[in-house]
């Protein structure tokens, strides 16, 4: 799995994140990986018109109707939405959030990827049998350091923490991946696929990054 998180990124606004889209899908048909954009809110329905994933970044454990600017799971399933990150680190809930939103999501058939900063809520959360856990210590989101190599540990140490929870929840990782290389340690540790960001968004050749990526994960 393979999640490209386009925050709210000047570089993906407007129809910038329509040739996004478009690049993407095609490396997904060419290499046969499931790559998902994560686009802004805004952005979902537009999106949508590709056959890629498509996840919200964020979504709201609030009621259907009278919740004026809150993002609602069975409302925004009936866009087609795939999935939905949780508790992203720019984006923290609360654990009773967190367990209701998967709940709801897997009721819906929908993807959960609950993201955590540490082993201890990676053992946690991976309990609730989401899609995927993203391990993605905050300190390094951003940084051009990644995970892979700066902290190995936490991915070996969280897929053992999520094969223990004896479920179908596969573990991903994410937080300063920038480089090939970066990706294919990654999958060597034990990553079941990466949670990406401005290391593809803000790159200056998508065709050749999201492609490269994508080989790396194979």
């Amino acid at each position: 799995m393979f999640i490209i998180n386009c925050k709210n990124y000047d570089e993906i606004s407007g129809e910038k994140i329509n040739k996004l889209a478009n690049i993407a899908e095609k490396i997904s048909k060419k290499y046969k990986i499931p790559i998902a954009v994560a686009p802004p809110h805004h952005q979902l329905a537009s999106i949508k018109k590709s056959k890629l994933l498509v996840f919200a970044q964020h979504l709201d454990d609030a009621k259907v109707g009278s919740t004026t600017g809150y993002m609602i799971p069975e409302i925004v399933k009936k866009s087609n939405v795939n999935g939905a990150l949780i508790n992203h680190s720019e984006h923290r809930i609360s654990p009773k959030e967190i367990t209701n939103l998967v709940k709801r999501l897997k009721k819906l058939k929908m993807k959960t990827v609950v993201c955590v900063k540490n082993v201890r809520e990676a053992e946690k959360y991976a309990k609730l049998n989401p899609t995927y856990i993203a391990i993605e210590p905050p300190e390094l989101i951003g940084t051009g350091r990644a995970i892979s190599n700066e902290r190995p540990e936490l991915i070996t140490k969280s897929l053992h923490v999520v094969k223990k929870a004896k479920n179908s929840t596969k573990l991903l990782c994410g937080a300063g991946i920038v480089t090939n290389k970066d990706v294919k340690r990654a999958i060597e540790l034990g990553s079941h696929g990466i949670l990406v960001a401005s290391g593809i968004v803000k790159s200056r050749n998508w065709q050749r990054d999201i492609e490269g990526f994508a080989k790396a994960i194979l």
